[in-house]
């Protein structure tokens, strides 16, 4: 059976492109056949053959403007948006310990870039007639965390709301919109948190790993998700094959929300 998801010569642009779910989504990607551009604030680390890195801190209108810009001159428009840039660097301690700081700084990583970049890119896919957005949310938007992810949360509920409402004003123009949202993925940046948790609690890696997992309520599946295998649903999700797929998010947890 040939599985060929028609991704050849198609233009994509992935955001936070360097590192953990964008890296494996720009490899992905690429070994389709997608012609690939990918930002990151640090575009030396690990780059890819073949792929035009930008340099650009997303958090700001400046640096989204910067990219969108850089992409409008490289290529006059992308035919795919992948919004995977995000995070939190808020501080645990629950609601009293965030600050309008760590809000802001929450809701300017997880939804802003997300919403600037789609209101510079989508009129070229309007125009075009064709074209997909897909941003990555989270579980969490279902089920935060109190000690640590409340504005993360809050900023992801935010972004799979706003998803929907553009789906629903832009599919009929032709522009695809989907969101996806993750578990716990098995990242770089989860991997060296779950180091760091090992040494606080006098354990290894493997029980700082359940650690985490029972955290979240268990993991049906016994596992985080790798980044391979979130990057396989979004580029599929992207791809023509999935060309009746709209206005809708797709949850990759391993079984961790107990609701389908």
């Amino acid at each position: 059976m040939n599985f060929d998801l028609r991704l050849d010569g198609l233009r994509a642009l992935v955001t936070g492109g360097t590192q953990g779910l964008g890296a494996a989504v720009v490899q992905t990607l690429v070994s389709a056949g997608a012609r690939v551009m990918a930002s990151a604030r640090d575009v030396s680390a690990a780059p890819v053959e073949g792929v035009t890195y930008i340099g650009a801190d997303l958090t700001t209108a400046q640096g989204v403007t910067h990219l969108a810009q850089s992409v409008l001159d490289h290529w006059g428009g992308v035919d795919i948006l992948i919004n995977s840039v995000g995070g939190s660097s808020a501080p645990a301690g629950g609601f009293a310990a965030l600050s309008d700081e760590h809000w802001l700084a929450e809701l300017n990583l997880n939804l802003m870039p997300a919403v600037r970049l789609d209101r510079a890119l989508l009129p070229s896919m309007l125009a075009q007639g064709a074209g997909v957005i897909l941003h990555v949310s989270s579980i969490q938007r279902m089920m935060p965390l109190p000690e640590s992810t409340t504005a993360y949360a809050a900023a992801k509920a935010a972004l799979t709301n706003y998803s929907k409402s553009l789906a629903r004003e832009v599919t009929p123009k032709g522009v695809r919109v989907l969101s996806v949202a993750p578990g716990w993925i098995e990242t770089e940046a989860s991997i060296a948190f779950a180091g760091r948790l090992a040494e606080q609690t006098g354990t290894d890696y493997q029980g700082a790993r359940q650690i985490v997992m029972d955290a979240l309520g268990g993991i049906p599946l016994g596992r985080p998700a790798t980044p391979q295998e979130v990057a396989d649903l979004i580029v599929f999700l992207a791809s023509p094959r999935a060309t009746s797929v709209s206005g809708s998010e797709h949850r990759i947890d391993g079984g961790t929300v107990p609701t389908l």
